[in-house]
């Protein structure tokens, strides 16, 4: 069983205000709305860094580019944690990604579901609304499916799940089992190591998928 939602992302969930009467969207942000990767390797760049991605983690993946050595463990947090400073706020929106989601906010329900530590959650909503992205946003820690439940709150409503972590598809499976899952790796070089989860939706790399598969259920009118 996951961990329980901790109170913090409680606290803030617990704040917002909520529409309740329309399909919801749950969708994370990093690698599926905005460019966190391409973020890192260039914060990477700038200390002497790179990352290999020769497997889906960071630890072990993140290389000295002088002598090709994996940095040590506390070493990957300082890196991490000093991109988010120098970068959350800037970051590029990932192609397709903020019509797709301006097409279906009226007649869906938005919510940003975001695993970064709370301090980097203003500058997470200054990036969004400056790509036109209004909608609230929260600020998660560990495996999304309590949280995942905890939006849901017994509605009837479709619910749909966006991420590109295995780890929170399956957490979510777990918590939320009428939710629908889509499995967003729109990173080539990483979904190459990630396994098809069974039971998911849709397993995408782009939002014009994205978009019509939502679409269609939402408005019952299938696409060609």
């Amino acid at each position: 069983m996951t961990i329980p939602m901790r109170d913090e992302v409680k606290r803030q969930i617990d704040a917002l205000e909520r529409d309740g009467t329309r399909p919801l969207i749950i969708c994370d942000v990093d690698e599926v709305v905005v460019h966190f990767v391409k973020s890192l390797e260039d914060h990477l760049d700038e200390h002497d860094c790179w990352l290999d991605k020769s497997s889906f983690a960071l630890n072990g993946n993140i290389r000295l580019k002088s002598t090709n050595e994996a940095v040590p463990t506390h070493r990957v947090g300082e890196l991490l944690f000093g991109c988010f400073d120098a970068k959350t706020h800037i970051m590029d929106m990932i192609d397709g990604a903020a019509d797709a989601l301006r097409r279906l906010e009226d007649h869906t329900e938005i919510i940003m579901l975001t695993n970064l530590p709370e301090r980097y959650l203003d500058q997470r909503v200054e990036n969004l609304r400056g790509h036109g992205l209004h909608y609230p946003v929260v600020a998660n820690s560990g495996h999304k499916g309590p949280a995942v439940e905890a939006l849901i709150n017994g509605s009837d409503h479709a619910t749909f799940f966006i991420d590109d972590s295995p780890n929170n598809i399956t957490s979510v499976q777990e918590w939320c089992p009428r939710a629908h899952l889509v499995h967003f790796i729109q990173d080539q070089h990483f979904a190459r190591h990630v396994t098809p989860i069974e039971d998911v939706a849709l397993r995408t790399d782009n939002w014009t998928d994205t978009h019509r598969y939502i679409d269609d259920l939402v408005s019952g009118q299938p696409r060609e």
